[in-house]
């Protein structure tokens, strides 16, 4: 008899009772989600691998934990974002901006209705678009290159003030233009214009 492990509790208990079949499940069904979470994280290919590796091992070792009452995508995507910031620490602090960003990217992956998120996504990506040409160049240097204010005062030959300036500009026209979770949304859409762009 197929057990359904589509059925969260039954999936939970199965792996609470160490049942490798619903391991494998966990792996085939949430993989690739996971990636694209981690991905837009990281930025960064192998880092996202490694990460959804670790939270799968981590998973294995301590199922006995689980529990069948909590949401295991949930429960997966929490370990993806701890994990990241783990590893992150041990490279460099994360400012104020990023710290904001990847809360944020945690938030916004639980939204349930994705066609309205991807709309929302558009239209703010439209916004950028359609921002001062200086203001949208200054912008994307930092968020999209992830060049820090002073290399983009120097790229650009002019003074840090006016970096600042431009970016604060930026994110105060789309906070206008747009409505509801626009904070998260235009966070979460940082990773999307790398991602975009890159195809």
């Amino acid at each position: 008899m197929d057990i359904n492990f589509q059925n969260a509790t039954t999936l939970v208990k199965h792996l609470v009772l160490g049942d490798e079949k619903a391991y494998a499940y966990l792996i085939d069904e949430f993989y690739n989600k996971l990636f694209v979470y981690a991905y837009s994280l990281t930025n960064d290919d192998a880092m996202s691998k490694d990460i959804i590796q670790n939270v799968f091992l981590k998973t294995w070792e301590f199922r006995s934990k689980l529990n069948e009452k909590y949401s295991v995508q949930n429960f997966l995507y929490k370990s993806v974002y701890n994990e990241f910031i783990n590893q992150y620490h041990k490279n460099r602090s994360i400012s104020v901006l990023e710290q904001a960003y990847i809360e944020a990217l945690d938030e916004t992956i639980q939204e349930s209705n994705q066609e309205l998120l991807k709309k929302r996504i558009a239209f703010i990506n439209k916004e950028i678009d359609n921002l001062p040409k200086k203001c949208r160049k200054t912008f994307l240097l930092s968020k999209k290159e992830g060049l820090s204010n002073i290399e983009i005062a120097e790229y650009l030959n002019i003074s840090i003030k006016s970096v600042e300036a431009h970016i604060t500009k930026a994110y105060s026209i789309i906070r206008k233009k747009a409505k509801e979770k626009v904070h998260n949304i235009l966070f979460l859409l940082l990773g999307n214009i790398v991602k975009k762009d890159n195809r």
